[in-house]
This record gives C-alpha cells, structure tokens and sequence, in this order.
C-alpha cells in the first residue's frame, strides 16, 4: 500500500463520525501475529486480524523530511500468560512489523504507515495476566550499520562458497603495473 491517501479514506476521514483503527503485522518465525485496535475479527484482504481493543498501544509513528530512522513502540498488556509462550520462545529480532491506520466504515482503504523490524521486547508479568511491548525500529535504520566486507578470497568465498573471483587478489597488493609501456 502506498503512503499517500486514498480517496475514499481520505473522503471517510472528513466525514462527521470517523472510527478509526490500526492495525499491526507481527512476523515471527512460526506464524504472523495479525492484531487491530477494535474487537472482534476485522478482514483486510486476505488476512483476518483479531481485535484486542485498548489493550494494543501503539506509540505515536514519526515521519520527517530527513532522512533519519524513527522507531515504533507496541505494548500489548492483558494478555493471558499462556500467550507469553510466543514472545519468549520465538526468536523476534530483525523479524518484520508493518503498522496501518485505516477507518472501520471501509477497512479495505487503509495506509500503512510503519514498517520495519524488531528490535527489543520487555515483558512484566504478574499473577494472571502480562504486558509485552516491543521497539521496532524503522527499515533505515541499517543505513547507520557499519557493514565490514573486505576485498580478500576469505571474505568471498564466505558469502559465495566456490567463487574464485578474487583468488589471485592477494598477490596483486605489490605487483608494478606498467599502462602503456613494456615491461623492463
């Protein structure tokens, strides 16, 4: 979906009575996790996003004009502890989260309006019930990764197993090229 508005959301969001909501993808390794501010089942397409109400709190989601990673927080409390199972076996870093904000008049006309991965998760449980909130962090974020690659065999062949195409890189660190001339 594009960040721009369409215009039937636009068209609705001007209307007397707007009932917003958002909705939240959650890719961890065994399922995605589809939840929306409502209650009950809200279908966007092919996905079925079961409502959790005010318990799914979404941080406010910047966006500037530079070009800078802003995260996201969402906190999603009064969940039975048997839900807790996913959150502490998975593996959820750098596992993909997309936000949309839409309209419940016309769910299928949504923007979305956050994507990016996992980050951390803090749980505080008590007796019957747990709060799970996870930082994810935008896509951009990478750009402020150092990415260490070097220009050796080694470092080839440990991304591309049998690829000799920097074999001979080595014994070129000190070899005199002549341009234009013969060699003496």
């Amino acid at each position: 979906m594009s960040r721009s508005l369409s215009v039937a959301l636009a068209n609705a969001l001007d209307d007397e009575v707007v009932n917003p909501f958002f909705a939240v993808d959650l890719y961890f390794q065994s399922e995605t996790v589809y939840l929306w501010t409502g209650y009950g089942e809200l279908v966007i397409g092919a996905k079925t996003y079961l409502g959790v109400g005010s318990l799914l709190n979404i941080s406010s989601v910047e966006e500037t004009t530079e070009i800078e990673a802003k995260g996201a927080t969402l906190t999603l409390s009064g969940i039975p502890s048997s839900i807790l199972s996913l959150a502490l076996d998975e593996p959820f870093q750098g596992r993909e989260c997309r936000i949309y904000f839409g309209v419940t008049d016309s769910p299928s006309d949504y923007v979305e309006i956050f994507s990016g991965e996992l980050d951390q998760m803090n749980i505080v449980e008590e007796a019957s019930t747990c709060a799970v909130s996870v930082t994810a962090e935008n896509v951009l974020i990478k750009l402020e990764r150092p990415t260490v690659r070097r220009f050796t065999d080694q470092d080839q062949k440990s991304r591309y197993p049998g690829d000799r195409g920097l074999e001979y890189i080595a014994s070129l660190q000190d070899k005199e090229i002549f341009w234009g001339r013969k060699a003496a």
